[in-house]
Formats: C-alpha cells, structure tokens, sequence
C-alpha cells in the first residue's frame, strides 16, 4: 500500500447551488461473470425500500425472478444480457442505477453504459479476486475518470485474506485500496465486519435463503463476547488485523478518491444481504453527484448550466411486448428536462417535441414531468433515436463518441420462413439499431452480422423468434478479426480477406485470423486499420 497516503484527512464534497442535482447519483456495478452482480442489485434494491422481497437471479416457482432482468432470455438461462435502469428514492437520494451485463461478450453494451454514469461500484468474488472481466472494465471507468467503490462479496464463503486481495486490487490495478469495513472471518468462521470509520462491530447472523433483511446486532471491537461468537483464534487474528489496517493502511480522503486515485472497500456477502445496507449508505456519502461533464475540445459541461442537454446511450425494443415499442435511453447532462419540451437532435437537424418521458423500474415505466442532471429517463422512439445521438436546446456539447468494437465473429443471416420475411427485416433493423449485433452488408448486397461473442448471436436468434416471431439460422464465416479502412484502401486487399460494409457504408476488412492480420499490417506499413470508425468517415 501507499505508505505516504495514511494520515491523508477526509474532506467533504461542497454542495452546490441546485439541491435537485446535489441529491441524484447515477452509477453502475462492474464485475465478472458470476461475481453476484445482479444479486447485488436486488439487495441494493430491497435496502432501498423499492422491493419488499429480493428475488434470485435462477428464481424457483414461488420466488419472483429478479428486477433487473426482465428479458425472456435472461430468465431462462440466469444471466443478465442487456443493461437495465432502476430509479429509486433512499433516504433523500435519487438513484439511477444501472445493472449492466457481465458476461464479456456483452462489453459494448456495457461500455456504453459507463459513459452515462458518475460513479461505479466494483464488485469482487472475495474467492478469486480481481479477474480479466473487472480488468477490462476497470480499465473504461479510469479513461473516463469515474470514481470506484469496491464491494469484496461472499465472504459467508470461504475467501482469500483480507490484506491479499487489497494487495492483489493495487498490483494488478493500480489503484489504492482503502478499507472502510473489516471481515470478522470468512466461510463457515465469518461472523462480521467492523467499521474502522465508526468503531463498530456488525455481527452477522445467518438468515436461510437471504430473502429478507439480515438482522444485524452492533457492539466495540473491545466486547468480551466477541470471543465466545468466534472463538479465542479467531478473534485474536482478527483484532491483529484491525490494528495493522489501523495503522498501515491509508486513509480514506474524498478529493483523492474523485481523482481515480483510490477506492474505498468494503465486505459483505450479497446473497445473505449481510453488509449491504452498511454498504449503501455509505456509497451514497462517498459516491459524487453529477459533476462536470468532459468533452472532446478539453472543457467540461456544467451540469448547473441553465442549457438543456442528454444524450442517447442505449436503445431497446420490445420492453413492453404487448405495444411492441422501442424506448431510448437518455443521460440528462445540464439543465432541466420538462415533459413536452422541444430539443434540438443535430444528426437529424431538426426538433423534436419530448411528450411521452418515463422513469424506469426494471421493466416497469412510470411516466414523468422534470428530471434533472444525472436522471436516467427513457423516449418512446419511433425510429428516431440513434445511440450516441445529442439532444439540447442551444449549442450542442461535443460530448466524447460513444465506444463501437470491432467484431470477432461473423455470419450470414439467412431466413427460415419466407412467409416471415417482414417481421425478420424488421427484427433485423430494430436489433442492430440496438447493438445487439453489428449488420454488415457484402458486396452483393447480403446481409452479414457481426459480434464480439457467440452468445451474442445466441441472443439475436433467440429475439427474433420470440419477438418477432421470425427463425432464421446463422452460416458462421471463416473470418476471425474484422477493422475499418479508409474509402481509398479498400482495392488493396487479397482475396483472402473480405470486404464488407457497415450500416453507415464505411467499407470494413475481414481477416481470416490475427496471423494473417499482423502479417497484412507488417507488409503495408502504409495502410491503416482501425479498431474503431475514422471519425471522418461517415
């Protein structure tokens, strides 16, 4: 650990001049897959007060299935593919949270979620650490500058020690980490966490099935019981190792952990809810509001500043099967949004009248008036929106472009039912539209998708037939990296790679392995490749 961080002070955040903003925390949760993510989401959710019962993410009969994952696929197989906002009232605080997928061939989705947050909340399997997954999306939250709070889950498991995985989070990350709770035990000895701010003892009582709060019983590190509930080792090693926390480690200091410097961390076990309501309501002290947005030209965007504006971070058909609707996910960034307000959408050049404006819960909607800086509200788009698109009411901000990934594998799209031909092309286009998938077109004018993974083809597939109601089947090509080129590059390829184009007609080579492309590009020094669209080439 840093040893030049330890007797750093706390300060506080200084509020600002609008209350309506100083409330709103907008954050996400990154983790690998299988780490308690949505677990965790729904136990936010029940401290919260916005659910009674917390449900399981592979739910039995008689349990409701969890919140945030509401899509037919994902309650089949218990797993979160697409990201879901949850806006809830706590104890004063405005929440926007956003459950973002964990599994890897999801990352897109999930970096673009990254941009619409202030804040992210990095959860750890205490068994295994830090893994490539959290890697990589530790990695988008710092090029953001976006502040992270670690939550080290399971420990009612057996975990690694407490100082290994501090350690462990430093090395590979880079980051300081700052204990604020430390774990009495772990597995079958794990009896509690005590608060180094507060010099308290939370005592862990086992609740079967985690379903509802766990109760929780405080005292002094200094209590005699606390050898009879862990037994004379036990509690030895733990007090042992409260002291060298005490004493070696740093403190936390707010302005430091807003910088990206370091990240406070905390223990507790999600699917017991032990630890969580500790965890939230500090997170909500320690967490910023929204702050100054950075753009493209090196300013920032005040979000105090009296001009409206947002931005469009993720689109999604079908929330609502029975309307059959497509709903826009909007990041308000400055000003204030008003229902039946008109903005300004510079790709179209043109305003648009903001009528139909709702809150999310999961996949309930409630219709709203006013949002504010840091508010996550969803547009009915008839076709209108695009991700990355801008809405303001003066001057548009040059808002940072949002991530697009060069795909890994690709197909041919092929219909199964000629009869369904309508439905599939609309499918098509609503899911691409989405990011589902990438859809390419060859030469010829057929129809190629692209992803990162293959659950996401899995998923394409899956959605056009439940949604649309139209099979198709995918032919797999033999091509394994894909980059975009300039239009005057395009010629200068062999016939052993593919040149196809994306939906804006930017042409896009298709390598048939990595070998063959570091082989291309130490060949033709002269020729770029791009893991991103050149910005100007639409």
């Amino acid at each position: 650990m840093t040893p030049t961080m330890q007797n750093l002070s706390t300060e506080k955040k200084t509020p600002s001049e609008n209350p309506e903003i100083d409330r709103r925390r907008a954050f996400a949760i990154i983790a690998h897959p299988d780490a308690g993510k949505t677990t965790l989401t729904e136990k936010l959710l029940l401290y919260g007060g916005a659910i009674q019962l917390a449900g399981h993410v592979r739910a039995r009969k008689d349990r409701k299935t969890t919140r945030s994952d509401w899509m037919a696929m994902e309650k089949e197989r218990g797993i979160s593919v697409t990201t879901a906002a949850l806006q809830f009232e706590y104890n004063g605080y405005r929440l926007n949270l956003l459950d973002t997928p964990g599994h890897e061939d999801f990352s897109e989705d999930t970096y673009r979620t990254l941009m619409a947050v202030d804040c992210a909340v990095m959860l750890l399997d205490a068994s295994r650490g830090v893994e490539t997954q959290t890697i990589k999306l530790f990695h988008v939250c710092r090029e953001r500058g976006i502040p992270i709070v670690t939550f080290m889950n399971k420990m009612d498991r057996p975990a690694k020690d407490p100082f290994v995985l501090m350690d462990e989070v430093e090395k590979t990350l880079g980051i300081t980490a700052v204990p604020m709770l430390w774990p009495m035990g772990s597995g079958e000895d794990f009896r509690g966490v005590y608060d180094l701010t507060k010099d308290l003892v939370y005592r862990y009582d086992r609740v079967a099935g985690g379903s509802f709060r766990a109760p929780e019983k405080t005292g002094g590190i200094d209590d005699p019981e606390l050898e009879s509930i862990m037994g004379e080792e036990l509690c030895a090693t733990f007090r042992e190792g409260v002291e060298l926390a005490r004493g070696a480690l740093p403190r936390f200091d707010s302005e430091i952990f807003l910088k990206g410097m370091i990240t406070p961390v905390f223990f507790g076990s999600a699917i017991t809810n032990f630890g969580v309501q500790l965890f939230l309501d500090s997170f909500l002290e320690l967490s910023p509001s929204p702050a100054g947005l950075p753009l493209t030209d090196g300013t920032t965007l005040d979000p105090r500043s009296p001009q409206f504006s947002a931005f469009v971070f993720k689109l999604q058909a079908n929330m609502n099967q029975k309307h059959r609707d497509r709903v826009a996910f909007v990041r308000i960034t400055s000003g204030v949004f008003e229902r039946g307000m008109s903005v300004n959408v510079p790709r179209l050049g043109k305003q648009v009248r903001l009528s139909s404006p709702v809150a999310f819960f999961g996949q309930e909607r409630s219709t709203i008036d006013n949002a504010y800086p840091g508010d996550i509200i969803g547009l009915i788009n008839p076709g209108l929106y695009r991700i990355g698109d801008v809405l303001c009411t003066g001057e548009p901000p040059a808002y940072r472009p949002l991530p697009v990934f060069a795909p890994e594998i690709f197909a041919r799209l092929i219909p199964t039912d000629t009869q369904k031909l309508k439905q599939f092309r609309k499918g098509v286009q609503e899911l691409s539209e989405e990011g589902v998938v990438q859809v390419f077109s060859t030469a010829e004018g057929l129809p190629v998708i692209g992803a990162v993974g293959q659950l996401q083809f899995d998923l394409f597939r899956f959605r056009l037939e439940d949604e649309y109601g139209a099979p198709c089947r995918l032919e797999n090509l033999g091509y394994e990296c894909s980059r975009w080129i300039r239009e005057e590059d395009r010629n200068k390829f062999s016939s052993y790679d593919l040149i196809i184009r994306d939906e804006h007609n930017r042409p896009v080579v298709l390598f048939k392995s990595e070998y063959r492309m570091r082989n291309f590009v130490q060949n033709n020094a002269n020729i770029q490749l791009f893991e991103h669209p050149p910005e100007n080439s639409d």
